[in-house]
């Protein structure tokens, strides 16, 4: 198979898969415990979690350990709202549904939740932004890079703005985390979401940022693990494996954008070249580099996904209708999309394992099956597919 759904999850990098063994059987002990084995696994915690810090350039302490993206940003919404004054918050319309759900059980308590609005490029109209804050706004929350499209937010701009009016401000960095540089404090944020499975480390495991001086109601209570902000026995291996994924992505952050950059390019050329009818979504210009978003007119996303898994080629629809939920991207939506442009469309995220021989059999598989796919297609006399 040629996996090309980085965006959803990456193979666990090799590396981190050796340094996690040992705290499956050898160094087994609870970090509560405060002999030998406990303050070996504590001390294990401390350098995995120092080692996500540096990543973006935060402080050991103000790394809060989480079970992943999802759990870091309810951790983030619920943490904020819950314990502030105020009750209005504001995100966007393209925002993962880790944020969205959150937002409506907010709604459902009592919350004002405002939700702006994109351009067709998926970026966040920062007008309405400026226009939308009140008295009332306690924090805003706006992703870094979408999960669909790849289209990177102005987050600098927008944490200078929350700062101007004394508004904390969150963003969803799953899908920009180890893609391209980070540093939380020249951004200015106040709160930052991290998925380790998207960084070819361990599922099950991710972190969220806390300026420090930024006060959260505690999501999780019991034995008082997280200094009292997520209680429960550490999950030793996975904070072990996700801090040696983040130390790789440091170190290799340069390498690995480039090496995603050409792949991504050389695919996206050769499929605008060689295939009629297709378009890209998202901007070119402000993309994480492993993201490339196609629609293909006159096919539908979820044929052409199980046609390319018969030939070998896993990638998603990240857009499309779902075969089991028959809902419409919420993203594509909020940018403009038509319905026959949301359903033709095709998402494909490169990785570090991924190789430039790989996206050219993509691209010929892909020529075959969309030629396939539009032989019956009910707009074949809407469109001139052999042209």
């Amino acid at each position: 198979m040629i996996y090309l759904d980085s965006a959803a999850s990456t193979p666990i990098h090799e590396e981190v898969l050796q340094e996690m063994l040992p705290y499956f059987k050898e160094q087994y002990g609870n970090p509560s415990s405060i002999h030998r084995y406990g303050r070996l696994a504590a001390k294990a915690i401390d350098i995995a979690r120092k080692r996500i810090a540096e990543l973006i350039n935060a402080k050991q302490n103000e790394i809060l350990l989480t079970s992943g993206g999802t759990e870091s940003n309810n951790t983030a919404l619920f943490g904020i709202m819950r314990q502030n004054k105020a009750r209005q918050i504001i995100t966007s319309d393209i925002e993962h549904d880790a944020i969205l759900e959150p937002c409506k059980r907010l709604q459902r308590e009592g919350f004002d939740v405002i939700y702006l609005p994109v351009d067709n490029y998926g970026t966040v109209d920062i007008e309405k932004l400026k226009n939308s804050i009140t008295k009332e706004t306690a924090l805003v929350s706006i992703m870094f890079a979408n999960n669909e499209v790849g289209t990177i937010q102005p987050i600098k701009e927008i944490a200078q703005i929350c700062k101007q009016h004394n508004i904390l401000f969150h963003t969803d960095a799953i899908q920009a985390v180890g893609k391209i540089p980070i540093d939380v404090k020249d951004i200015g944020v106040d709160l930052l979401s991290i998925s380790s499975h998207k960084i070819n480390g361990p599922k099950g495991i991710g972190a969220l940022y806390i300026k420090n001086g930024t006060k959260l109601a505690p999501f999780i209570l019991g034995g008082g693990q997280e200094n009292g902000m997520r209680s429960g026995t550490e999950n030793v291996a996975n904070i072990v494996g996700f801090g040696k994924a983040c130390y790789l992505a440091k170190e290799n952050l340069d390498k690995n954008v480039i090496h995603m950059k050409n792949l991504r390019d050389h695919l996206t050329s050769r499929i605008i070249n060689e295939i009629s009818h297709v378009s890209i979504n998202g901007s070119m210009e402000n993309k994480t580099p492993n993201n490339t978003h196609f629609t293909f007119l006159g096919v539908n996303g979820e044929d052409l996904i199980i046609k390319l898994d018969e030939h070998g080629v896993a990638a998603s629809t990240g857009s499309a209708c779902s075969v089991k939920t028959q809902k419409a991207s919420h993203v594509l939506m909020a940018m403009g999309f038509s319905h026959e442009q949301i359903t033709g469309s095709l998402r494909m995220t490169v990785g570090l394992y991924n190789t430039i021989s790989e996206m050219d059999q993509t691209v010929d598989i892909l020529k075959k099956v969309i030629q396939e796919l539009r032989s019956v297609s009910p707009f074949k006399t809407k469109y001139d597919f052999t042209s």
